[in-house]
């Protein structure tokens, strides 16, 4: 009885903790706020000052006392402190005011995390006001987000790019059949792309420029139309700001290394699949989530190297969180995908 009247009093909340970015989606409203997972604090102290949006803005600008960090790393906690304070703010933003119940909450994880970060994640999200914590492992959100058949006994796989990770999953009867788990996402080909710059030009560029430009023109397979952008930073040799044009071409040869890990990541999940799903896949093919499925062309460098049909989610970044959501209105579901241990 008690157990009703808590679901009835409280929002339950499925979250997306990403890397890059978060997102919260709340039960019965959909998805309700995302924001970059960037936490402003004072230096030398834990007083957050800013999170999300407002701290991102702030990344590479920061006087010195405020210092802008980002406590997920590779989709793992580096900063349990800063996590828990980020996770605080998102549910006192998307919980209505008059809640009286702490809400019930499913978060998404990588598949290759260790239960050390697990246990950090759930005690991050417990002290942070969860009356629950469930996780779900990403490559599975994601599935279901996208509205694969998960619960059929059918072959289903699905590539999530992530922010810190790169999540490739092998899904039949509700489980996952087989997963491999690279620390190798957005962020890596920004900084693959920062290297770059000071390796072949000696420019110094910052996080957020070389995210515009991946984002502008970034590409993993040759384009129809090739093109070029402005770039400015710092010039390590006289030390003065500098402007450059970079190709197209140039940026796609930056990322190479990065986006060949991510396909030797999915050749492997492939070649350890069984017989009968791979039939399977030869019809249905890869379905491809994430931030790093709007790189231009990953689609079509993927079917290139593996035969099969692949597909990019109608909207990529929203898989994760939406699977998370779509879980929080099957509890019996729930209970059958996410981490058998709560509090």
């Amino acid at each position: 009885m008690f157990g009703n009247i808590f679901d009835f009093f409280s929002n339950d909340i499925g979250i997306d903790l990403g890397t890059a970015n978060s997102a919260v989606y709340v039960r019965d409203r959909g998805i309700v706020l995302r924001e970059p997972s960037v936490v402003a604090i004072q230096t030398g102290t834990k007083r957050v000052l800013a999170v999300g949006e407002e701290a991102k803005r702030m990344l590479g600008r920061t006087p010195g006392n405020i210092t802008a960090i980002r406590p997920m790393k590779d989709g793992v906690i580096a900063d349990f402190e800063i996590t828990e304070a980020m996770l605080r703010y998102f549910i006192r933003k998307v919980q209505n005011r008059h809640m009286m119940v702490r809400p019930r909450i499913i978060i998404s994880v990588p598949s290759g995390i260790t239960e050390v970060e697990k246990r950090a994640v759930k005690d991050s999200a417990t002290h942070a006001g969860a009356r629950e914590v469930y996780l779900i492992e990403e490559p599975m959100a994601a599935a279901i987000g996208v509205g694969l058949p998960v619960q059929e006994p059918a072959g289903n796989m699905i590539v999530d790019i992530g922010g810190g990770t790169t999540e490739v999953a092998l899904i039949s009867l509700a489980g996952i059949v087989f997963s491999r788990s690279v620390r190798v996402g957005g962020d890596e080909l920004d900084e693959a792309l920062i290297q770059y710059m000071k390796r072949v030009y000696n420019l110094m560029i910052g996080e957020r420029t070389a995210e515009h430009i991946k984002i502008s023109i970034g590409s993993a397979y040759p384009m129809p139309d090739e093109t070029n952008i402005e770039v400015k930073g710092r010039d390590l040799v006289a030390g003065l700001p500098k402007t450059l044009t970079l190709t197209s071409e140039e940026i796609r040869e930056s990322m190479q290394d990065p986006v060949a890990t991510i396909v030797d990541a999915i050749r492997f999940t492939l070649e350890r699949c069984p017989p009968e799903l791979s039939a399977d896949l030869v019809d249905c093919g890869i379905v491809m989530a994430g931030g790093g499925a709007l790189l231009r062309g990953i689609d079509k460098l993927i079917a290139e190297q593996t035969g099969l049909p692949v597909h990019i989610a109608d909207d990529p970044l929203s898989a994760v969180v939406e699977g998370t959501g779509m879980v929080l209105r099957e509890l019996k579901f729930l209970r059958k995908v996410a981490s058998s241990d709560r509090y």
